[in-house]
């Protein structure tokens, strides 16, 4: 015979309605969580926690130099992440911004490389200019993956960074490659005209932080102001409700694409004409893929992305003394990255849940 038996199971329970306060706690709890995981992690790993913690978390602020750097990391990881949020609360999930990154670095350069005797003022807002174009017809590529023949836009995406990161490769070791470079893999310096004017003296700070800033207070009125964001939210939240109303998913997931391989493309652009000064390699650091973090612990709100942008700048100036002054290997950085999303997406399920345990009754053998 069987006997029936009680078990309580732990049962996860959407709320009616998430709590702001609790939202905004979400990415202050996540980045505690962070702390303390890897703060174990480097125990195990025979690190001193104390001097880890304070060359990542408190030596970026401790002089006008380290800030600075702060910023210009924040620069491109905040207007990645203002493009991509956009995709993201309409549901078109853009992992490519990397590809689309260098794309935007490879037309800048074309420029300089193809004009190194040019001179005017205008070479590098053109840069800017083709390098935004380039982000979004590399985007556009997924864009009709997507919309004609209904391809998972975030594997079309993935992949094509893999084809933009080799792409990289063959120019610079190529046709792009300096003649004069003793055999590196790097394109001619650019020429004054070609570098986008420092921002603050003394700093590699430049201009395009000033246009970062300006394009996310566009991303905050695109997205909270306009009519075409409200469908674009819309779109994401209640797909059906979207296409009763007469809201195209196609047209959609073209502009969010666009939008996302613009902002990416522009930020590569201002990555080569601004602190690299050439088409190099390293170009390819990451950007776009972090960016991805900077987006969710934000909230996809552009106020929330500037904040997290910032967090997001500190830990990889951090992380680089960190790496010097505590030994710390490239790779636990990167951990800590990984794990700074992982504790926010775990946040935020309890924002929009909440835990019960359930009564359930099963019958076991006796």
């Amino acid at each position: 015979m069987r006997a029936w038996s009680l078990a309580f199971v732990p049962t996860l329970v959407r709320r009616e309605r998430a709590s702001l306060a609790a939202a905004l706690r979400a990415p202050v709890v996540a980045l505690g969580g962070a702390i303390a995981l890897n703060l174990g992690l480097y125990v195990l790993m025979g690190r001193d926690p104390v001097a880890v913690v304070y060359a990542m978390l408190f030596e970026p602020f401790l002089s006008w130099a380290s800030f600075s750097e702060v910023l210009l990391k924040a620069g491109p990881l905040l207007l990645i992440a203002q493009g991509l949020a956009i995709g993201f609360r309409a549901k078109v999930f853009n992992i490519g911004a990397e590809g689309q990154f260098i794309l935007g670095a490879i037309f800048a350069s074309a420029i300089p490389v193809w004009f190194p005797q040019a001179t005017g003022q205008w070479i590098w807002p053109a840069m800017l200019l083709l390098g935004a174009i380039g982000g979004a017809l590399w985007a556009s590529l997924t864009a009709f993956w997507r919309v004609r023949l209904n391809a998972n836009e975030i594997l079309v995406s993935l992949m094509l960074s893999l084809v933009a990161a080799q792409l990289l490769n063959y120019l610079l070791l190529g046709p792009w490659k300096d003649p004069n470079g003793f055999n590196f893999p790097q394109s001619v310096m650019f020429q004054y005209d070609a570098m986008v004017p420092t921002l603050i003296a003394g700093t590699r700070v430049n201009v395009s932080f000033l246009i970062t800033l300006a394009l996310s207070v566009a991303a905050w009125v695109f997205m909270q102001r306009s009519f075409i964001g409200y469908k674009l939210q819309v779109g994401g939240l209640a797909p059906r409700a979207a296409g009763y109303a007469g809201f195209k998913e196609g047209w959609a997931i073209w502009l969010s694409l666009l939008i996302g391989g613009f902002a990416a493309g522009l930020a590569g652009a201002a990555e080569v004409a601004g602190p690299l000064g050439q088409l190099q390699r390293s170009v390819a650091s990451g950007y776009g893929y972090a960016a991805i973090i900077v987006a969710y612990l934000g909230g996809l709100h552009p106020i929330g992305i500037v904040i997290s942008a910032l967090v997001m700048a500190v830990i990889y100036i951090g992380g680089d003394n960190a790496m010097v002054s505590a030994n710390l290997p490239i790779a636990a950085v990167r951990v800590f990255q990984g794990s700074l999303l992982l504790a926010y997406l775990i946040a935020v399920a309890f924002v929009r849940y909440r835990l019960e345990w359930r009564r359930t009754a099963h019958r076991s053998p006796s």
